[in-house]
């Protein structure tokens, strides 16, 4: 007897509730195609607006409008900054944005690094908290101004919390804090090497520059939020930039410090 489900009558039983949008990587430059870091990926910095455009266009004509659009990092290339071009290359992808029928998270990777300061970030249009669901009566589920991270609720029972995967990292901070100095000093004593983008030997190969991590802080708030989503039987769908969860890279694992 064949017990595995049958997709057809799957579809036809499920209710579709709700749908939202996924973009990761786009990393425009107004620049010929280059390489990754590596040198093993081919880059095409100028054609990533084309599809862009192209999502938004799906997008907007779905027969079901997707809720959100979550917008994974790396919103433009990290070489904008050599070409002092990153305000430019941001306000040509964000006014491709403005097309979008629905709202848009954004998450900062590495790349958002590259190119501006935490502070900049915050008071940029990266910066999508005004979008957060604030619970009433659970001061605990409030995140604090320290890092970029909140929870929404595109659906009801349906909670997803946006995560700042470079809360602990030496990327986009001024070099004279002292939360600076403390991420410095984690990632020089897991990672000996002079280049300190290079995994190269290290047992740990997350401890790299390029990469961060969370702080015990926003940890603490995480722990609060999933504890109210248990309590009332929400499920929820975690948010953090798309380059720490490639699962074939140990080197873009998150950073776990004890």
């Amino acid at each position: 007897m064949d017990d595995k489900p049958n997709p057809e009558a799957l579809n036809e039983n499920s209710e579709h509730l709700f749908s939202f949008g996924v973009i990761a990587d786009i990393q425009y430059a107004d620049l010929e195609d280059g390489f990754n870091f590596q040198g093993t990926r081919r880059r095409y910095y100028r054609h990533s607006l084309l599809h862009l455009q192209g999502a938004i266009e799906d997008w907007n004509n779905e027969s079901s409008t997707p809720c959100c659009v979550l917008q994974l990092g790396d919103i433009i290339d990290g070489y904008n900054a050599q070409y002092n071009a990153s305000e430019k290359s941001l306000e040509v992808v964000m006014d491709t944005f403005k097309k979008l029928k629905v709202p848009v998270h954004h998450t900062w990777g590495n790349h958002e690094f590259y190119n501006f300061r935490r502070e900049y970030l915050t008071h940029s249009k990266l910066n999508t908290k005004f979008l957060e669901d604030q619970i009433e009566h659970h001061p605990e589920t409030m995140p604090s101004e320290d890092y970029y991270a909140y929870h929404f609720v595109p659906f009801p029972k349906f909670r997803f919390i946006l995560l700042d995967a470079y809360d602990l990292s030496v990327l986009g901070m001024d070099q004279s804090s002292p939360k600076y100095e403390q991420c410095m000093k984690i990632l020089k004593e897991h990672n000996p090497n002079t280049e300190l983008n290079s995994p190269q030997g290290l047992s740990e190969p997350q401890f790299v520059q390029f990469n961060g991590g969370f702080s015990q802080e926003q940890l603490n708030w995480l722990n609060e939020v999933l504890t109210f989503s248990d309590t009332n039987q929400e499920k929820v769908v975690i948010v953090r930039p798309s380059g720490s969860a490639a699962v074939c890279q140990p080197a873009w694992s998150l950073w776990v410090t004890s």
